[in-house]
């Protein structure tokens, strides 16, 4: 009696890492470690206000300087890491979600869930991403959970998107087509066959996304439309410097600099694992 193996044919990431994953992972390392030991790295409590110590220059006492309140900038760097990498997190989370399931079931069973689907893509990529979330989170309010409401109702299709075109092709495989003339029930099919064989692309598209959110999230602080102050944040902190930029720059350049090596990080990140996605990375 001759047996039937079916298994898929999807090979294992690439064990060595690109120089440029190492980097992602000292940064993003860095900078978590930094945001969960937050209270005991900051110097100053980071909502401190100091009227005698107001736009003081960095200096030993206060190493990224003050702001326009005596607050110590240092502190609220170190504490803003801990929003921003929430937004990061959270912020992209929901959406891959929401996005793997739809896309799961619409590239799989098509039909009318299919179609659906497709008018709510063309609905939404009919205006851009930043419009649509400005839109929304200026309907339901200013807030960091609202922003990240709107983030989701508007992020989740491109995820969709992206796992429905991968299920379409892992649908037609030859292992797929197996199970199902075996009669294996359909949600072992899409749980142990086709999601697994779906979900690299869809992890390495989520990484680089987190630099989506994160700018987003700064964009929408400086406007006054995500994080309120007095929470620290680091587009809150950049919109709280940007009157004193002439005699107080450092308000805003630390801040600056922070989410420009968090983005950093996460799009290293994203790129390495698309390397790897792809087998670029050398054995």
């Amino acid at each position: 009696m001759s047996t039937v193996s079916i298994s898929s044919d999807a090979n294992p990431l690439a064990l060595r890492l690109s120089p440029m994953m190492i980097v992602a992972i000292v940064i993003l390392g860095g900078w978590f470690s930094v945001a969960l030991a937050a209270p005991l790295i900051a110097p100053y409590d980071p909502d401190a206000i100091d009227i005698g110590r107001m736009l003081a220059a960095p200096s030993a006492t206060h190493w990224f300087g003050t702001d326009q309140v005596g607050r110590d900038v240092f502190s609220r760097v170190i504490y803003a890491a801990r929003v921003d990498l929430f937004l990061c997190v959270v912020g992209v989370l929901p959406s891959l979600l929401i996005g793997t399931a739809v896309g799961l079931l619409s590239g799989y069973f098509g039909g009318l869930i299919d179609s659906v689907f497709m008018r709510i893509y063309d609905l939404t990529v009919a205006f851009p991403f930043f419009v649509l979330v400005l839109a929304i989170v200026g309907v339901i309010g200013p807030g960091l959970v609202n922003f990240i409401i709107a983030l989701t109702l508007v992020g989740w299709v491109s995820y969709a998107r992206l796992v429905r075109a991968e299920v379409l092709t892992v649908r037609e495989s030859e292992y797929v087509r197996a199970t199902e003339c075996l009669g294996y029930p359909t949600r072992a099919i899409l749980f142990r066959h086709v999601l697994p064989n779906t979900i690299r692309p869809v992890i390495a598209y989520a990484v680089s996304d987190a630099v989506l959110v994160m700018l987003a999230g700064a964009s929408f602080g400086f406007l006054g439309m995500g994080a309120q102050p007095p929470l620290a944040e680091w587009g809150v902190m950049i919109s709280d410097g940007q009157a004193f930029i002439q005699q107080a720059w450092w308000i805003c350049l630390f801040p600056g600099l922070s989410a420009i090596s968090l983005g950093l990080g996460f799009a290293f990140l994203g790129d390495g694992l698309g390397q790897m996605q792809r087998g670029e990375v050398a054995a």
